[in-house]
Order: C-alpha cells, then sequence, then structure tokens
C-alpha cells in the first residue's frame, strides 16, 4: 500500500494499480466525490490505467449518476465490487447501466485485485 487518505465520506487506500475504497456507514454516495477520486488519479496514477475497487464493509447508498462522472476518468480502466450481500448485489444492475468502465462484481477483495491488475497487466501492451 501506498496511503491512506480519509475524508468524511471513508477510506481510500492507494495501491500500485488500484484504489481500495470503504465507504461510512449510511451515506450517500454523491457525483461531487468523484473530485476526490480525480485527484486522486492525478496525484497517484498520472498518465497509466488503474483500477477503482468498492470494499463495500458497510451499508451505504449509491447515486447512480455518480458513475456518469467516473466514467469520464480517462484513466480509469476497470471498476470492481466486492460484496457478499444479496440486496446489494441485486443493486449492481441498476449502477452498471451507468458506468461505462468494466465492471465486475467480487465476493472477496482478493479476487478483486487479481482481476484489475490483470485489467491492467492486458492493457500494458497496447500502451
Amino acid at each position: 500500500m501506498i496511503k491512506t487518505l480519509n475524508f468524511e465520506f471513508g477510506e481510500i487506500r492507494v495501491f500500485k494499480n488500484f484504489v481500495v475504497v470503504v465507504m461510512n456507514e449510511g451515506i450517500t454516495v454523491k457525483p461531487e466525490y468523484n473530485d476526490d477520486l480525480i485527484a486522486i488519479s492525478e496525484n497517484y496514477f498520472r498518465d497509466r490505467p488503474f483500477g477503482y475497487i468498492t470494499y463495500r464493509k458497510n451499508s451505504y447508498s449509491v447515486n447512480p449518476m455518480v458513475y456518469l462522472k467516473t466514467s469520464k476518468i480517462e484513466n480509469l480502466i476497470a471498476f470492481a465490487v466486492v460484496s457478499d450481500d444479496a440486496l446489494r448485489i441485486r443493486n449492481l444492475e441498476v449502477e452498471r447501466r451507468f458506468l461505462t468502465k468494466p465492471f465486475e462484481h467480487f465476493n472477496n477483495l482478493d479476487d478483486a485485485k487479481d482481476w484489475v491488475n490483470k485489467m491492467i497487466k492486458d492493457l500494458s501492451p497496447k500502451l
């Protein structure tokens, strides 16, 4: 891990190829939170691809409009959701419609990390 960043909405752990985000219990994820993600992409992943892993340990809601802005982050190449809650998994189908990046669900964090790293490795020869 490179760094842990704390925000009013939760914690973002920055790794070499991705971020792992744990949102605070009970919040609503809003489009303006993307400003922090954009800053992180520019500070830690300038000119190289990265992935976003949301580790849904807490219960919170997501305004799906957030994904329209997230989709505009050019070097974001993969979006993973880690959750084993059945209701949250069903909600992913709605969220998926708003995001134009590769979007996958995983039951554990290690599988999500492996997928993001593979996405970056597969893209690297093309860069």
